[in-house]
């Protein structure tokens, strides 16, 4: 039965980030800025200066590097997908598995 993992991914491109977002951190694929109000929990269009934080000045633009103290990268709960240590089961097996 697949599992559930906690992943920080690129707004842009969805590449999956390891570890925590540094200040200069980048994507690896496409190379935005990874510490930019787009990629953070607080950012809400709906709010003043869309931050749901108490800040005094809008931050603008919102997907480039910024040094903001409230940034906290977006964590997302995803379904594990990958196969199992044991290896992925062949069409066959699947196949019977339906019936069982």
């Amino acid at each position: 039965m697949p599992g559930f993992r906690e992943v920080v991914r690129c707004a842009r491109c969805g590449n999956i980030v390891s570890g925590d977002v540094a200040t200069d951190a980048r994507c690896t694929r496409c190379g935005v800025d990874l510490h930019a109000c787009i990629l953070c929990v607080h950012f809400d269009t709906g709010q003043r200066f869309e931050c749901d934080q108490p800040i005094t000045a809008r931050v603008s633009p919102k997907d480039e590097r910024n040094t903001c103290p409230h940034f906290e990268a977006q964590r997302k709960v995803e379904r594990e997908t990958g196969s199992s240590a044991s290896g992925p089961p062949s069409a066959r097996q699947a196949f019977d598995d339906l019936f069982k």
